[in-house]
């Protein structure tokens, strides 16, 4: 017996509104737990665009004050061109310093504007002859307090400063997505059999006129996919709060030296978005299909 789409879809709104409260927990819950697992992967994109910066050997980075002089420069310069300790070392000026400024706050051109190359701090990017995080630290340290010298940011501690904030955040969105996607599993077959329990007498009659089993679950199968197909656009909200106003709240200029680079790129939001989904449907298969398999086909 042939299914009509137009049945598939009318059945399926009826079973969602009999259990309409059931419904509403189960789409809250699938929507809290893909945006708890979507968010893990988020801020570990966001990590390791953060960490991105260190790529190429640089081990610390010495930033000058913007208002140092020339002989202080030239002191800091001479310290590290002659330092048998450094392998390599690159000078970034004021103006390529905007640049990057400009490239990493793209998203708040409010906040470029009222930046200009004059406030930035022109920089030294090091590259030790020994990457030894002990011995880093140590050459590090010689830099700091020096006349010029605004701070002194250590590839090690940023990076660890960085995944061990990262990390923590992540654990607790992992965990908590892992238990609520087990519940929204749950509830999704306690959903889908109560729905079935409720119309026994008429899949009963439906198997006596010559209804296949596929006939009768198709339509308790999508109720599950749809439950699971709104609560990732609720998730996608979520995940756009997470970009827009978390992950970009704490790339701010307060954090530039730490913190430069903490994003998500548009590419990396839409592959989360597209797991979510996947995820979402899974779960929802998983769910319904146990249900129907255990109660409808017996």
């Amino acid at each position: 017996m042939a299914i009509s789409p137009l049945y598939a879809l009318r059945e399926t709104g009826q079973n969602l509104w009999r259990n309409l409260l059931l419904s509403l927990a189960t789409i809250i819950t699938i929507g809290v737990s893909l945006w708890l697992f979507g968010g893990f992967f988020l801020f570990n994109y966001a990590v390791d665009n953060a960490t991105a910066r260190w790529e190429g050997g640089i081990e610390f980075v010495v930033w000058m004050d913007p208002e140092a002089s020339p002989e202080q420069d030239g002191a800091i310069l001479e310290a590290i061109s002659t330092s048998p300790d450094i392998r390599d070392h690159t000078y970034v000026d004021q103006d390529q310093a905007y640049e990057e400024f400009k490239e990493i706050f793209s998203d708040t051109p409010e906040l470029v504007e009222v930046v200009s190359p004059d406030v930035m701090p022109p920089s030294y990017r090091v590259v030790p002859v020994d990457p030894d995080a002990d011995v880093v630290e140590e050459l590090a340290s010689q830099f700091e307090g020096r006349p010029g010298v605004k701070t002194v940011v250590s590839a090690n501690d940023t990076i660890r400063a960085i995944q061990k904030q990262a990390d923590e955040i992540s654990i607790v969105f992992f965990i908590g997505s892992i238990i609520l996607l087990g519940a929204a599993t749950l509830l999704i077959l306690t959903n889908i059999v109560s729905a079935i329990r409720n119309r026994g007498r008429e899949i009963e009659i439906m198997k006596v006129v010559g209804a296949t089993n596929w006939f009768i679950r198709i339509p308790f199968m999508l109720e599950g996919i749809v439950q699971a197909v709104i609560g990732a656009v609720l998730a996608w909200g979520g995940l756009y709060v997470i970009d827009r106003k978390v992950i970009s709240g704490l790339s701010d200029p307060d954090s530039l030296e730490l913190m430069a680079g903490f994003e998500v790129s548009d590419s990396e939001f839409l592959s989360t978005s597209l797991l979510v989904l996947g995820i979402a449907i899974a779960v929802s298969v998983i769910g319904s299909s146990v249900a129907v398999t255990r109660y409808l086909d017996n």
